[in-house]
């Protein structure tokens, strides 16, 4: 029996579907499959499920999607497979074997594509990336999401989603695939408004397409998303960039040395744009700009 969460919920037992039950189950086996080998305290998984709003039945109701997930468990996968779900004080363990769960695979692959990048193997560490992107399906536990359930571990797993996907543009676009990934920026950043560094590589893709306009259009998006959602402007390092499309910096097209490696030596810093949360700013080790900005109303 194997689990995917990279997307909407999913079970399979020898290739076929296995239904699990009604929302209390999905989100229990949900949350459990977060912290898969980890004991979960009763209390947090009632916080999970109903947060403050918690009903006088929520114990028992929990006992009754632990024992109806087990059933389930134990008819697929046997009580000695390679799931299982106990009771282990003060709460229950879903207890999940290497290879049956989605979300280890993505991370295995990631931390894969990462070496290979680091070991001078950007093609092989691209094509690596791309294919743990690949096992998302949509959101994580979309269908869970969708009647409300916002876990802090859902934010984390699609942070560490969009960083990924940040790695693996940028090494396509220091080899020269700007094409290629340019419709997976457009979609990313539509869904990420206000990341800058998706925002910083959407522009270099779009201005090597010779789409200059296009490109500082996706500058004005997402500093207008900034400005609505946290009160702040763009970084110093995506403000560089805007003035460098405008001013058909010869640094942005492609050659055979990588653009953000050439930038960096002339100090310019507008490869490695992050997204920052409501109330923080960039504080990012980068080299300062010395390109001159406008002044923004």
């Amino acid at each position: 029996m194997r689990f995917n969460l990279l997307g909407p919920l999913e079970a399979f037992s020898d290739g076929n579907p296995v239904g699990l039950g009604g929302f209390n189950q999905r989100a229990t086996v949900g949350f459990l499959l977060l912290h898969a080998n980890e004991v979960v305290p009763t209390s947090k998984l009632i916080h999970a499920l109903w947060g403050y709003e918690t009903p006088a039945t929520s114990r028992k109701m929990v006992q009754n999607a632990v024992s109806g997930l087990r059933r389930i468990i134990e008819r697929h996968a046997g009580p000695d497979g390679p799931v299982r779900l106990t009771t282990t004080p003060p709460g229950y363990c879903l207890t999940v074997a290497d290879g049956h769960l989605d979300l280890w695979h993505f991370r295995r692959q990631v931390d894969l594509g990462r070496a290979e990048i680091a070991a001078g193997h950007q093609e092989a560490g691209i094509d690596r990336l791309r294919s743990a992107l690949s096992l998302w399906r949509g959101p994580a536990l979309a269908d869970l999401v969708e009647p409300g359930i916002a876990w802090p571990e859902l934010k984390a797993i699609t942070g560490l989603r969009m960083s990924v996907f940040e790695d693996y543009a940028q090494e396509a676009l220091n080899r020269g695939r700007h094409h290629e990934v340019l419709g997976e920026l457009e979609e990313m950043a539509a869904s990420e408004p206000t990341g800058e560094r998706l925002c910083g590589l959407l522009m270099v893709a779009l201005y090597r397409c010779g789409r200059q306009h296009d490109a500082l259009a996706a500058y004005q998006r997402t500093r207008a998303a900034l400005l609505d959602n946290f009160g702040l402007d763009p970084g110093r390092e995506l403000r560089a960039l805007e003035v460098a499309v405008l001013n058909q910096d010869p640094a942005l097209t492609f050659d055979a040395r990588p653009y953000w490696h050439r930038t960096a030596r002339r100090s310019a810093g507008v490869g490695r744009c992050e997204h920052r949360p409501a109330g923080t700013v960039s504080t990012a080790r980068r080299p300062q700009t010395v390109l001159h900005r406008r002044r923004h109303p």
